[in-house]
This record gives C-alpha cells, sequence and structure tokens, in this order.
C-alpha cells in the first residue's frame, strides 16, 4: 500500500515498503478482517476481530498487533528532508492518534485518529542492520476486551493530511468526538499545585476525572489539585462514555531531588579502590546489582558523557555549600586533570591511559570543557578558564566548525573571561564561535552525519551555537538562521498528554548503547531531550516568547522522571510495550548518563 497525498510537492510515501500495512498478528481464537476505503486523502482503516472458539475469550494488552509502518528512519539527510518522518503516538485508550511530521517540515503531513475501538499501547519491531537509524516498525495494540463465541470487535482509524501540529489537533473532532487534556505541568514537584483541563469538542452531559464530576467553567472542565505525595499519577477521563487518560509524575521537592542525586553519586558512584588509576573518578551505577560499573566500552568507561556528574556537582555546591561534596569534587577534578585531559594542549581522552579509541571523540570537548567553567564559578579561580580556553583550542584545530557539538558552552565560557578580565581570551574564544556559526549557516540543512545519520541532537546544536552568537554579537544573520533552525528542532518532539512523551524528543538507540538491558526502542525520555529545552529557553530569553518559555520548561522538566525520588538515577526509559518480542515500558537499570539532564534544570532554575 502507498499513501501519497495529492497536493504534495515532494510526493512523499507515508507507508513503509518492506512492512505490511495494517497487517494483524493474534491468537488462533481470533479471526480478523481488514478493510481500506480512499476517498481522494482521506484513508479509512476498519479492522474486525471475531472469537471463533467455542468459549469466551479475553484478551490482554499485547494479544493483538496491528502494523503500522510509517517511514520514521535516518537513511541520510537527502532522504530524511524529502521523505521521512518523526511519528508521535499516544494510545490513550478511544482517544489514540499518531501525529507523524515531515523531517523537513514543509506539509502536508500525516494524521491518523482512532474513530472506534481503543488503543492501550504500541510496540516496536526492528531489525538489527542499521538499528540505530532506523526506530523500526509501530504495531498498535488494542485495549483489552472479552468477547462472547463469535461476537466480534472492531477497531476503526482516519488518515488524513494536516499542515501542522496546530492544525493536526483541530482537525482531530473532525473525524470523531474528541476529548482534549492538556496539564499545566507534566512532571511536578511535591506540594505544588498543578491544573488538568479538559476540553469536548461536543456537549458533554458528563465530565469525570477519576470518578469526580467536574463542572464547566466558559465550556472548559477543570481540575486544580495539589501533589501530596510522589509517584506516577494516572487521571482516568470519561466524558459521555468516552474514555482517555492523562500521566503526571510527580517528583520530591527540586531542592530534595537535586541534593539526594548528589549525594548519591558521591556515596555511591565515586570509586574508590585497588585499581588505582580510577581513583576519584564518577562510575556507571547498577541499581539492581547496587554497584558501580566500569568498562573499556565506550559508553561505560571513565570518560565521555559520564563528566557530566562532575558537572551537576560542581554546579549544585554554587548555591548549596557542603564540605563532603566539594572534597568528592575536588577528588574528581583531580582525577580529570590527570587522566581525562592534556592540561597544555588541551586534548581531551576518550578513557584513562590517555585513550581515545578509533579516533578523537568531538563531542567529549564541550562537556569538559563546562566541567571546567563550573569550576571556575565555584572556585573562581581563573586556571580552570586557561584549562577551558585550551580544551577549545584543541577543539577547533581539529577542524570542528565543520562539527556540531552538544552543549558547546559558548556564552557561558565568553561570559566567564569577561569576569576574569582575560579580554584576549574572550576575543580569542568569540572568533571561533562566530566562524563556527557562520559555516552552519553555509551549510543551512544539510546536516553532516554523525554518530547517527540524522537525529534531534545533531539539529539542536545548530540553533544552539546560532542563537548562543546571536547573543554574543547581535547581529541579525545569527538569529535567522536560528529560527530556521528551532522549527526543524521542534518536529521531533510531541505534545501527547503523557509525562513520558509531553514536549520529549524521539530518540530511539540510547537504551541499546548506554543502558544495561541494551535494548533499541523509543527511549521517552533520554536526557538529551533537554537540549530542545535549552535551545527554546534561549530563544524565549530573545524574543520575551511565553510560549517557548513554556515549553523549555516542559522540556526541561521532562527528563527528570529519569531519577528516583532516593536519588537514583536511568540512563534511559524504554517507551514501547515490547522491542521485537521482548517486554520494555520499564527505565533501565543503568545509571549512567542521565545527570546532564538534571544539571540542565538546574542551571535554568539558578539563572
Amino acid at each position: 500500500m502507498k499513501i501519497v497525498f495529492s497536493d504534495d510537492r515532494l510526493k512523499m510515501n507515508w507507508i513503509r515498503t518492506d512492512y505490511e500495512y495494517a497487517k494483524v498478528v493474534c491468537p488462533s481464537e481470533l479471526a480478523y478482517e481488514v478493510k481500506n476505503e480512499r476517498e481522494g486523502d482521506i484513508i479509512r482503516t476498519k479492522i474486525t476481530l471475531k472469537n471463533v472458539s467455542p468459549k469466551p475469550y479475553f484478551t490482554c494488552n499485547d494479544t493483538v498487533g496491528i502494523y503500522f509502518p510509517l517511514p520514521d528512519s535516518y537513511d541520510s539527510r537527502e532522504i530524511c528532508m524529502t521523505s521521512r518522518c518523526h511519528s508521535h503516538i499516544f494510545c490513550g485508550g478511544d482517544i489514540s492518534y499518531i501525529m507523524a511530521l515531515k523531517m523537513c517540515g514543509e506539509a502536508p503531513h500525516l494524521g491518523m485518529v482512532v474513530t472506534k475501538g481503543s488503543l492501550c499501547h504500541y510496540s516496536i519491531e526492528r531489525r538489527i542492520e542499521n538499528a540505530s537509524n532506523d526506530r523500526g516498525c509501530f504495531i498498535l495494540h488494542p485495549s483489552p476486551i472479552e468477547l462472547l463465541p463469535n461476537e466480534e470487535y472492531v477497531i476503526e482509524w482516519v488518515i488524513f493530511p494536516h499542515t501542522g501540529k496546530k492544525d493536526f489537533y483541530n482537525k482531530l473532532s473532525q473525524y470523531r468526538p474528541f476529548i482534549y487534556v492538556e496539564a499545566e505541568k507534566y512532571v511536578m514537584f511535591e506540594n505544588e499545585e498543578n491544573t488538568i483541563c479538559i476540553n469536548t469538542s461536543f456537549v458533554a452531559k458528563n465530565v469525570m476525572i477519576n470518578d469526580e464530576t467536574l463542572v464547566p467553567q466558559n465550556a472548559a472542565y477543570t481540575l486544580r489539585y495539589k501533589a501530596d505525595s510522589t509517584g506516577e499519577k494516572i487521571f482516568k477521563i470519561y466524558a459521555d462514555g468516552i474514555k482517555t487518560i492523562i500521566k503526571i509524575l510527580v517528583l520530591p521537592e527540586f531542592k530534595i531531588l537535586a541534593k539526594r542525586r548528589c549525594e548519591f553519586i558521591v556515596n555511591h558512584q565515586q570509586y574508590f579502590g585497588k585499581c588505582e588509576i580510577l581513583n576519584g573518578v564518577y562510575l556507571a551505577y547498577d541499581n539492581e546489582e547496587e554497584h558501580i560499573v566500569y568498562s573499556k566500552t565506550n559508553d561505560w568507561n571513565a570518560g565521555r558523557e559520564r563528566v557530566g556528574m562532575g558537572a551537576l556537582l560542581a554546579l549544585y555546591l554554587q548555591k548549596n555549600p557542603d564540605r563532603h561534596l566539594l572534597e568528592s569534587v575536588e577528588k574528581y577534578a583531580e582525577f580529570v586533570q590527570q587522566k581525562m585531559v592534556d592540561l597544555d594542549t588541551g586534548e581531551v581522552y576518550n578513557d584513562i591511559g590517555h585513550t581515545h579509541g578509533r579516533n578523537v571523540r568531538r563531542y567529549n570537548y564541550p562537556w569538559f570543557a563546562l566541567f571546567f567553567i563550573e569550576l571556575y564559578n565555584l572556585k573562581h579561580d581563573t586556571q580552570y578558564l586557561r584549562y577551558t580556553v585550551n580544551i577549545i583550542r584543541d577543539f577547533y584545530r581539529r577542524g570542528s566548525t565543520e562539527f556540531y557539538p552538544i552543549m558547546l558552552p559558548a556564552v557561558w565560557l565568553c561570559e566567564a573571561l569577561q569576569s576574569a578580565d582575560m579580554i584576549l581570551e574572550y576575543k580569542e574564544m568569540l572568533g571561533y564561535f562566530k566562524a563556527h556559526a557562520d559555516r552552519i549557516i553555509e551549510k543551512g540543512t544539510a546536516y553532516p552525519a554523525s554518530e547517527l545519520n540524522f537525529e534531534q541532537s545533531i539539529v539542536a546544536p545548530a540553533a544552539d551555537v546560532l542563537l548562543q552568537v546571536y547573543l554574543l554579537t547581535k547581529e541579525e544573520k545569527y538569529f535567522t538562521e536560528g529560527e530556521k533552525q528551532l522549527k526543524i528542532l521542534e518536529l521531533f518532539n510531541g505534545m501527547q498528554p503523557d509525562y513520558h512523551l509531553y514536549e520529549t524528543a524521539i530518540r530511539h538507540w540510547d537504551g541499546y548503547w548506554f543502558g544495561k538491558r541494551k535494548l533499541f526502542g523509543d527511549t521517552f525520555p533520554h536526557y538529551w531531550s533537554a537540549l530542545t529545552g535549552n535551545v527554546y529557553l534561549v530563544y524565549a530569553d530573545i524574543t520575551g516568547s511565553e510560549e517557548y518559555k513554556k515549553k523549555a520548561e516542559a522540556s526541561l522538566r521532562g527528563v527528570l522522571s529519569m531519577f528516583s525520588a532516593d536519588g537514583r538515577g536511568s540512563c534511559a526509559y524504554i517507551y514501547p510495550y515490547s522491542v521485537n518480542g521482548i517486554k520494555t515500558d520499564f527505565p533501565d537499570p543503568l545509571a549512567n548518563d542521565q545527570d546532564w539532564g538534571l544539571y540542565f534544570m538546574m542551571k535554568h532554575l539558578q539563572n
């Protein structure tokens, strides 16, 4: 089957050719029939399930799977910009839908809404080859049902074109009576107040949340409440027989959460033992087996992303003095200066032993630079700025104007150099950053492949560098081009009423590389999702936009679900119900690199 919308200049086919559209997988007790009807650009699919056994049949969450193969993969930049999409899925009972957006942002896009029946979750079927770049095929799961012998159950949906996020949500009520649910906050802190707002596309006689009947106010229904306990809160919503849900997460008050996390790192994830070369380092931690983890494997080693633990603690201590934590950071700083960075040349190593693996990993440079900036902010010792300057010099000596770095601290470094009256170094660094931004402008959307062919953390740096350089120079071209990159970046983020998904960027490989379970599959959230929140925040600071300020906070809060109330962390939440038949929908047991997410939120709150 092909779906190509009639007014699509790019003639994109929205159905993958390697999977069968609306293929049904179910037990032998159930028979099924699939019918498709097309009227112009509107496609209606009807799937009828029938109990053909002589006894009643009860289904579970994954008893039935229906394939919905959208082209959500990173083949190459050219292919992504013309014929690939981001798929935002919500299986919320009677209110279930898919908002698929072209990666280039050019309409028409694809929408799907369930018009009869109910979905409870989705799974992923994913091939091993090119696995990091291919999100796989989506398998939709009807909600559990009870069928008498010869009884039938119907799932129907409508596929339609739309022009973007706002148009998609506006069009949903054209195809079915719809319930729009939105929370003021999807991740909230204990003792905070929150509001859930419900709007119906029809005049509802009875609207309830968790058996509480709501009274309409100005044609809307609202529930205000205060969080008095931590944990996931699932609110069941009913409107004249239509059922859906919204998921909220309550965490301890932010100061308490941050304190517990920092203490957990120092007490459980800093190594002191017989391997003297590792003494002082912060390492990954296995929450199941309760021990530190080290491996020369890149993503479990002593360097790379794990420097985020040091940056977090150095930032935390600036407002929260604590002798025990300070001693820990100082020991970690000694480790970094002796084992991870050549302080004279600025070269950043990939692991202990001054090793790199196959190539120098340029992603590492900005992170260690940022760690030294936070040490300077903590201790006001300019030696840390000199180390940072050397790191940035070596970074650009290696041709990094062609590279899209994650979290290049351009503004923070320039501000620190000015505060230290290091004007020559300030001018030198600004020159590097401007040259970098100019090269990004030249490339436009010709994004370079990195560890993946294309991803959110390639587009986010493009927008981030440009907007940071605008803040430093006030040259309009950097803002104009940065805003263009922002529009591409936004497409990775969904708006589903679930704290895992709302303003969370699509990522789907991190659990394999950084986690204990070594599973591919949608990671909602992954902490680098907050890169988008950082860009939103810079954009809001420049423009004064309240809309982007709100989106930024939602994005930054979203990654905090990677931390539990006792200060433990998880490197990724594997969100689908299952991946290649393996049950998922769980936080990976390994605390590894998630602390950047908490760092971003803390930086936002303190500034």
